[in-house]
C-alpha cells in the first residue's frame, strides 16, 4: 500500500501535516475527509519507499536519537504482542502513537510488507539506519522460535543500555571538547581583536618592549594575517582524516591508538568489553549460535582492533578452540575476562557470565568517566588560566616598565 504525505485544513482553519497509507489518491483524500480534513496538497511521501543503506547512516546526533527511538518503540511492540495483540494490529497502534515522521514511514512499510506475507525481520531490514543486523537477526530469531515477544523485549534493554552507555562516554568527552573549543575562542577573540589594539599603543611609545610582549606581538600577527587559510587548513585536514578513517589500515591503527591514550583509552577499552559481553549475550540468549552470533557482533562493534579480535576467535572456534582461550591471548581482553567465560564455558552459563561482565564493566565506565571528568577539568582550568595569564603580562609588563621611567 503506497505512503502519501499531505497539507490540510481543519473546520477552523489550522493547518495539519502527515502521512497515511492508502489504496489510491482518491482513498487517501475520502480518508482525510472523515477525519474532517480538507486536502490542501497530496503527493506519494519523497523516499518513504526507497530501501536504505548502509552507507546512509546519519552523523552520530542522528544515531542516538534513533537508537533511543527504537528502544522504547520495540518496549512498546514486545508489550502489544505479549498482550496476545496480532502483529498487524500492534504495528498499527505503534503508527498512530510514534511522533518522528520519519519513523511513521518506516513503520508504515514494514507494516505494508508484513501483512503482504513477509516476515517482520525481513521488512525491518530495508531500514537498516533504525534496524541494524543484530536486530534484524534476533528479530528472525525470535519469529523462528515463537518468542518474538520475549526477543523484542530483550533488545528494548539492549538498546536502552547501549544508549546510556554512549551517552557516558559521549558526556565525558563532551566536557573537555567544549572546554577547549571555549578557551581557543576566548584567546582567538582575544589575539584578533583586543591585543591588536593594545600593542599599537604599547609601540607607538617607541621604548623597548620585553620578549612575552613580541612573542604576543607576532602571535597576534600571524592570527590577524593568516587566520582564514589557518581554518581552512584545519577544516581540510578535518575532512581529510574522516576520510582516512575509511581505509582499513588507517582505522585499524587509529583505534589501536586509541586504546593506548593515557586516561582515554582505559575507558574506551571499558566500553568496549561491556559492548561485547552485552550483544554477544543477548545474541545467545536469543538462540542464535556462537559463529553466526560472533559474525553480528563483529559487524555492530565500532572498533577494528576488536573486529580482529573477534575475526580471530571465530577462526579459532573453527578449528575446534574454546572461547576464552583466544580472549585471554588477545590482549584486549583482561585476563580476568577470560576466566569468566571460561567458567561459563564449564558450567553451560556462558549468557549469565556475560550479562556479569557487561554489568562489571558498566560501573567500570561509570568510575573511568567520573575519573576522567574530575582530572581534566583542574588540568584545562590550569591550562586556560596560564594561556590568559600570558596575554595580560605580555600587555601589563611594558606599561609597568614605561610607568617606571617616567616616574623616574
Amino acid at each position: 500500500m503506497p505512503i502519501y504525505e499531505y497539507k490540510a485544513l481543519t473546520d477552523l482553519g489550522e493547518s495539519r501535516n502527515g502521512i497515511l497509507d492508502a489504496d489510491t489518491p482518491r482513498d487517501a483524500r475520502d480518508k482525510l475527509r472523515a477525519q474532517a480534513l480538507h486536502v490542501v496538497a497530496l503527493g506519494p511521501l519523497k523516499g518513504g519507499r526507497k530501501k536504505e543503506t548502509k552507507a546512509s547512516f546519519m552523523t552520530g546526533y542522528l544515531r542516538r536519537r534513533r537508537l533511543s527511538e527504537v528502544s522504547i518503540v520495540t518496549r512498546q511492540l514486545a508489550t502489544l504482542l505479549s498482550s496476545g495483540i496480532p502483529l498487524a494490529e500492534a504495528l498499527t497502534a505503534l503508527i498512530e502513537q510514534v511522533e518522528s515522521q520519519e519513523m511513521e514511514a518506516t513503520f508504515r512499510d514494514v507494516k505494508e510488507k508484513v501483512t503482504q506475507g513477509a516476515p517482520l525481520a525481513e521488512a525491518m531490514a530495508n531500514h537498516p539506519g533504525y534496524f541494524n543486523d543484530l536486530f534484524v537477526n534476533m528479530v528472525r530469531a525470535g519469529e523462528a522460535s515463537g518468542a518474538l515477544d520475549v526477543v523484542l523485549a530483550r533488545l528494548a534493554d539492549y538498546t536502552q543500555k547501549q544508549n546510556r552507555i554512549k551517552n557516558k562516554v559521549s558526556a565525558a568527552m563532551a566536557y573537555p571538547i567544549m572546554m577547549m573549543l571555549v578557551g581557543a575562542a576566548v584567546v582567538a577573540i582575544l589575539m584578533t581583536f583586543v591585543v591588536p589594539k593594545i600593542l599599537t599603543l604599547l609601540q607607538n611609545t617607541r621604548t623597548a618592549l620585553p620578549w612575552p610582549t613580541l612573542v604576543l606581538i607576532e602571535t597576534s600577527h600571524v592570527l590577524t594575517s593568516y587566520g582564514p587559510f589557518l581554518l581552512g587548513g584545519a577544516f581540510l585536514g578535518f575532512v581529510l582524516f574522516r576520510a582516512l578513517l575509511r581505509r582499513p589500515g588507517f582505522r585499524l591503527g587509529y583505534d589501536r591508538f586509541l586504546l593506548r591514550v593515557p586516561l582515554f583509552g582505559p575507558l574506551f577499552k571499558k566500553q568496549a568489553v561491556s559492548r561485547f559481553a552485552i550483544t554477544f549475550s543477548t545474541l545467545l540468549k536469543s538462540g542464535i549460535p556462537v559463529l553466526e552470533a560472533l559474525n553480528i557482533v563483529k559487524n555492530i562493534v565500532d572498533n577494528r582492533v576488536m573486529v580482529e579480535v573477534i575475526e580471530t576467535l571465530h577462526n579459532r572456534i573453527l578449528e575446534g578452540a574454546d572461547i576464552s582461550t583466544p580472549l585471554k591471548k588477545s590482549g584486549i581482553f583482561p585476563p580476568v575476562v577470560g576466566y569468566m567465560i571460561a567458567v561459563g564455558e564449564q558450567t553451560g552459563k556462558l549468557e549469565d557470565m556475560l550479562d556479569r561482565i557487561a554489568t562489571s564493566y558498566d560501573e567500570e565506565v561509570d568510575l573511568a568517566t567520573m575519573k576522567m571528568t574530575s582530572l581534566i577539568e583542574p588540568v584545562m582550568i590550569v591550562i586556560l588560566s596560564v594561556l590568559v595569564g600570558f596575554i595580560v603580562m605580555s600587555i601589563i609588563w611594558p606599561i609597568l616598565e614605561a610607568s617606571n621611567i617616567k616616574g623616574y
